[in-house]
């Protein structure tokens, strides 16, 4: 783009499908002449480029069969309400020449966005080095100088007090550790959204702080301490997304940058982990009201399930083998689950859409690595 232009701030990515053999002109032509005097000349597509307030106009297409497949990328200088209606304009294309054309707006990508993430990478990146840098390894006096500074910044977070960087409330991601030395060793290398459990019992404000967040690691010593609090972190339903350890034998306190960054690169899915570690899913020993009870007693060696909602009125009675699809059915409106089957992972991700707590009753637990808060899972033998 010339100099004195706007820059850019969106990218919006179409895709159009076109019944006929077509060229990436015919598409263009037919954008521009299908949205031309739809609104005010100042959102004309041929004013709009020629001011700079979009960008050159993009399309690869394939052909499939007798069917010709592109792609459409339009950079956008405009304000995001401007764009949006850009966009609306191009998905009203329904006709390139002779054939009928079907455009979908796939999506709008925020190039500053993009660019401020990048850049708070880099960010990081050079505080790393800098801090590095800053203080020598045998230089033991500007070592305790900084160690000061960092206790300092470690502010003391929800009613138990707990040690936490200043930005553990404002960040959209957060990282649990075990103590004080450990937030401040990572605070020292530039990770400000960290917080300690402060023990093996785990405090609620870290369950509720942690469902705040879009992403959670659970960054632990590379011992049996380690493997205990995750341990009662999944006990708690605490939400973790990633396990990130020391290596073995080594604590998070006495990590190196270069270690503490290695170590979260290296984080796993809790998926993967807890597959690892074969943890078994918590099967609760509930109360059930007795009428429960007794469709327990019924579908015992029959291969049957039976559906009931918070009313304990019966919804459906299918055979094991149609579980899963009923509960598509009817996961809006079941409460209770008694079957004579094993629970799954499979039941699990179905019912945890479901707007209610759901109460599981089978034979026993299968391969659940990823437990629902919302599902109680109980076994029939225990009841």
């Amino acid at each position: 783009m010339s100099a004195g232009l706007p820059a850019i701030k969106y990218i919006i990515e179409a895709k159009i499908e076109v019944d006929g053999i077509v060229d990436r002109n015919d598409i263009i032509g037919a954008i521009f002449g299908q949205t031309e005097g739809l609104f005010s000349s100042e959102l004309d597509l041929r004013e709009l480029q020629k001011a700079g307030r979009i960008g050159r106009i993009e399309i690869y297409t394939s052909t499939h069969g007798d069917k010709i497949i592109g792609r459409i990328t339009v950079p956008s200088a405009l304000d995001k309400y401007a764009t949006a209606l850009v966009a609306a304009m191009i998905e009203s294309v329904d006709r390139v020449g002779p054939y009928p054309a079907r455009t979908k707006i796939e999506k709008i990508e925020d190039v500053r966005a993009e660019k401020k993430k990048k850049i708070l990478e880099k960010a990081r990146a050079i505080l790393y080095e800098w801090e590095k840098s800053k203080v020598p390894e045998d230089d033991q006096l500007l070592k305790e100088l900084e160690e000061a500074v960092l206790k300092a910044k470690v502010v003391e977070y929800g009613p138990e007090k707990l040690p936490a960087g200043p930005e553990v409330e404002s960040s959209e991601e957060l990282i649990i550790v075990e103590g004080r030395a450990d937030v401040i060793n990572l605070l020292r290398h530039g990770f400000k959204n960290v917080v300690a459990v402060e023990g093996v019992k785990i405090p609620r404000t870290i369950q509720s702080l942690a469902n705040k967040k879009k992403k959670v690691i659970a960054f632990l010593d590379g011992d049996r301490g380690g493997d205990m609090i995750l341990s009662e972190l999944l006990r708690m339903e605490v939400k973790i997304d990633q396990v990130a350890r020391a290596p073995h034998g080594r604590e998070v306190e006495e990590l190196t940058g270069k270690e503490i960054f290695e170590a979260l690169q290296k984080a796993a899915p809790i998926q993967e982990v807890l597959k690892s570690l074969k943890i078994k899913p918590k099967v609760e020993e509930l109360e059930l009201p007795p009428q429960v009870k007794e469709y327990v007693r019924e579908v015992d060696g029959k291969l049957l399930s039976i559906l009931l909602n918070e009313d304990l009125v019966e919804l459906a009675r299918v055979p094991v083998s149609e579980l899963a699809q009923k509960l598509e059915e009817l996961k809006n409106e079941v409460k209770y689950v008694v079957f004579d089957g094993i629970i799954t992972q499979r039941l699990i991700d179905i019912l945890s859409e479901a707007p209610r707590e759901v109460y599981m009753i089978g034979v026993r637990v299968g391969d659940v690595v990823n437990p629902s808060p919302k599902i109680h899972m109980l076994i029939s033998s225990r009841i």
